[in-house]
């Protein structure tokens, strides 16, 4: 008996090891999207509310056009009325609420309200609405089993401009080529195309291509791609469709050197222009002394040429006893004539008588 005791302890003991343990707590729900009413006209307002969406989100409402609840929006946000659309922010219990006003999207109902993530995790909910007066329309036939591929080597077209040189966005287009694999036709696929820098993860745009792909053709496609103002360095371009992705390729973005030159420019002009305006300023304001006073500019004259003196031809003497005046030299007067030297030597009269 007590060999019997101690099997069933071993027996109860392992059970209860080997038994998967029962979960600590349940599951978290998804997000959820209510809606004040389920149907309004043009111009009226309806408040969208939610919760179980990641804390700080940013979210994106939209009225689309052509959309289920099981089948998404068909066309992405082309089908909706963008201009009219509402951001929210998530508060820190998941939760949000905010005003819509109802516009008619340009695509016919049935219609919903599109409510997806902008940042972070970036989770979607369409919530189905129906706006009064809109036309409807049934939804299109599921494409089936159409599958995409790429055919060819992806490039990128275009170049960069002036402008780019001085910060404005490159643009690009990314060509390729896909096939439909699948047994039915694509008709007006919509892509997504991103950009992405370094460890950064691409930001995607929805762009829709016109046509349809019939099974086993191919078609070339043409998708635009741009980065904001300013970037440069190495980047990547990303396209998907059907949440796989299809195209990944290279594109080099040259630094804009243009900036760089116009505020070195910028730089070097306003000190100069700013120091011209000082001494402009301190040369009117400051008092003018009598030392620091200008001189009048000296009009200079021709000097004139002298005159010579004619030449004066001598005058002989007249002989003593001819008994004619002697006439003054013309170069002084008569009073002013220089006396006859005296003789040195005393004169004597002796011998005389």
């Amino acid at each position: 008996m007590r060999t019997i005791r101690t099997a069933a302890a071993l027996l109860t003991a392992l059970a209860l090891v080997l038994l998967p343990a029962a979960p600590a707590a349940t599951a978290a729900p998804g997000p959820v999207v209510e809606l004040s009413a389920t149907e309004g006209g043009k111009g009226g307002e309806i408040t969208v509310s939610g919760s179980g969406w990641k804390p700080g989100a940013l979210l994106m409402l939209l009225i689309c056009g052509q959309g289920a609840p099981g089948r998404g929006v068909i066309g992405g946000t082309n089908s909706c009325a963008n201009t009219e659309g509402r951001a929210a922010t998530v508060d820190k219990r998941g939760a949000f609420s905010t005003k819509l006003p109802v516009a008619e999207p340009p695509e016919p109902c049935p219609c919903v309200v599109h409510v997806a993530g902008v940042t972070g995790r970036q989770d979607a909910v369409d919530k189905e609405f129906t706006v009064a007066g809109h036309p409807t329309a049934p939804l299109p036939e599921a494409s089936g089993d159409g599958r995409l591929a790429v055919l060819a080597a992806v490039r990128l077209d275009g170049s960069s401009g002036i402008l780019v040189w001085f910060g404005a966005p490159a643009r690009r287009e990314v060509v390729f080529t896909v096939g439909n694999l699948g047994p039915a036709a694509v008709k007006d696929p919509v892509f997504e195309v991103g950009t992405s820098h370094g460890v950064f993860a691409p930001q995607y745009e929805e762009h829709q291509w016109r046509g349809t792909i019939e099974p086993g053709r191919k078609a070339l496609i043409r998708l635009p791609a741009e980065l904001t103002a300013g970037a440069h360095g190495d980047y990547q371009v990303s396209v998907k469709y059907a949440g796989k992705v299809l195209v990944e390729q290279p594109w080099g973005v040259g630094r804009p050197w243009g900036v760089t030159l116009f505020w070195a420019l910028l730089a070097v002009v306003v000190p100069a222009a700013l120091f011209r305006i000082g001494m402009a300023v301190v040369d009117r304001v400051r008092p003018v002394s009598g030392a620091g006073r200008a001189a009048a500019p000296r009009t200079r004259t021709r000097a004139r040429p002298r005159r010579r003196a004619p030449a004066r031809t001598p005058v002989s003497a007249p002989a003593p006893g001819d008994g004619e005046t002697t006439a003054a030299l013309p170069w002084f007067s008569p009073d002013s004539a220089p006396s006859a030297p005296e003789s040195s030597s005393p004169t004597t009269t002796k011998g005389q008588a």
